[in-house]
C-alpha cells in the first residue's frame, strides 16, 4: 500500500530550510503533493533561484519520505520533485493574496529614516486632513516604542473598548483611530524583541473593527526595522509616505528609508519636508534648517516631492492638547499647506491604484 498525501505531508514537516530553520510546509514552501499510486509529485517553492541549499533540501526530502515509508511498511515511492522560487519582493507577494484589510480601499504607510523629524505628526494631520475633504480614514498608531496617538488625538482619558476578540477604535476629530499606547500603561517601556513587536503591530492591525475605510494611514516606528518588515509582509500597502526635514543628516537617514520601501516593494508615493521653515513675531519666515533640501534628495532620488510643512507655535499646542482640526483655525494655520499635501497623496495613491503592478512571474529552477 502506498503513502497517503497526509503521510507525505507530515514527513515534509520534519524537514527544515536550512538557513531559516523552520520546517517546509511551517514555512508555505510546499506548494503541491500528489500521489499516484507509488509515484510523489512535488513543487517546493524556495526562497531564491540560485538557492545554494538546494541540493541539501532534495536530499532532506527523500531521506524523510523514505523513512516515513520504511517506518509505515510501504514500499519505497518515487519522487518528482520541482524547485520554484517566487522572486517577487515582500509586499509585492502580500499583494497576490486575499487582503487581512478586505473593507479598507487603500494603505498608506509614514515611515522616516530617523526620530524626531515629526512623522506622527504628519501622519495625524495627514489622517484628519483626508477625512476634512470628505474620505473615511482610519490611523494605526504603530510605533510600538513610542506611540504619540494617546497625546496627539486627546486619547488619554477614553476608555479601550472591544467586542469579542476584536479592538474597537476610538472616534475622534473625524477619523478611527487604535495606538498600542492605550493597550499598555502610559509609563511602561517596552522592552521587546522583534517577534513581540510583530505580534503586537499584528493584532493592532487585523484584530481592530475598521469598518469600511477609504484610507487607513499607518504610523511607523522610525528606521528600518521588524515593525516596518512585519507590514509589508502582512498588509497590501498602496505606498508609503517619508516625512524628513530639510538638513542633511536627515536627509542621509531619510535615503535609507526610502531604500528600504523599494527593496519590499512598497512605492514611494512621495517625500513630504517638515519643519520647512518657521514664522516669527515679526511675520518673517526662518529657514530653521536649510529650507527646501528634502525636495532636492527627492528629485535626485526620482521619488515625488509632495509638499512642505512649516513649524509653528499653534502646531506645537495643538499636538501636545490632542486637538488636530485647531491647525485649521486661527491667523497662523497650516490648514492650507495640510489640504496641498493630502491633495498632493491622494494623487499619488490614485496613480499607484491604476498601475498594476505586482504582476510578476514565479520562476521554475532547475
Amino acid at each position: 500500500m502506498p503513502l497517503r498525501r497526509e503521510e507525505v505531508e507530515d514527513a515534509l514537516k520534519t524537514v527544515q530550510d536550512p538557513d531559516l530553520h523552520r520546517d517546509l510546509v511551517t514555512l508555505g514552501m510546499v506548494k503541491r503533493i500528489e500521489v499516484d499510486g507509488n509515484r510523489i509529485d512535488l513543487v517546493v517553492e524556495l526562497t531564491t533561484p540560485a538557492c545554494p541549499m538546494k541540493d541539501r533540501i532534495r536530499a532532506d526530502i527523500e531521506a524523510a519520505i523514505a523513512r516515513a515509508a520504511s517506518e509505515g511498511g510501504h514500499e519505497a515511492p518515487e519522487v518528482d520533485l520541482e524547485f520554484t522560487a517566487d522572486v517577487r519582493r515582500p509586499n509585492e507577494k502580500v499583494h497576490g493574496k486575499a487582503s487581512p484589510l478586505p473593507n479598507v480601499r487603500q494603505i498608506i504607510a509614514v515611515g522616516a529614516g530617523k526620530g524626531g523629524v515629526g512623522k506622527s505628526t504628519v501622519s495625524t494631520l495627514l489622517a484628519v486632513g483626508l477625512a476634512r475633504l470628505g474620505a473615511r480614514v482610519g490611523l494605526l498608531d504603530a510605533d510600538i516604542y513610542g506611540p504619540s496617538a494617546p497625546t496627539m488625538l486627546g486619547l488619554t482619558d477614553l476608555p479601550t473598548q472591544a467586542h469579542g476578540n476584536m479592538l474597537i477604535p476610538f472616534e475622534v476629530h473625524g477619523i478611527k483611530a487604535m495606538t498600542i499606547g492605550k493597550l499598555v500603561d502610559p509609563e511602561k517601556p517596552l522592552i521587546w524583541r522583534g517577534p513581540m513587536a510583530h505580534g503586537a503591530f499584528k493584532q493592532l492591525a487585523t484584530q481592530t473593527d475598521w469598518g469600511e475605510l477609504d484610507y487607513l494611514v499607518i504610523d511607523l516606528p522610525p528606521g528600518t526595522g521588524d515593525v516596518s518588515l512585519t507590514m509589508s509582509q502582512l498588509l497590501p500597502l498602496t505606498g508609503a509616505v517619508v516625512v524628513c526635514t530639510p538638513q542633511r543628516v536627515a536627509q542621509d537617514d531619510c535615503r535609507r528609508a526610502v531604500r528600504m520601501f523599494e527593496q519590499l516593494g512598497v512605492e514611494v508615493l512621495g517625500v513630504v519636508e517638515n519643519m520647512s521653515w518657521f514664522v516669527g513675531d515679526d511675520g518673517k519666515e526662518y529657514d530653521l534648517f536649510g529650507r527646501g533640501g528634502a525636495e532636492v534628495m527627492a528629485q535626485t532620488m526620482g521619488v515625488p516631492f509632495l509638499g512642505a510643512l512649516p513649524i509653528t507655535m499653534p502646531l506645537r499646542e495643538h499636538c501636545d492638547l490632542g486637538t488636530p482640526l485647531g491647525n485649521w483655525e486661527g491667523p497662523s494655520a497650516i490648514g492650507a499647506s495640510v489640504d496641498d499635501l493630502c491633495r498632493a497623496v491622494a494623487s499619488r495613491v490614485s496613480i499607484a491604484s491604476m498601475q498594476g503592478r505586482y504582476i510578476q512571474p514565479t520562476l521554475s529552477v532547475t
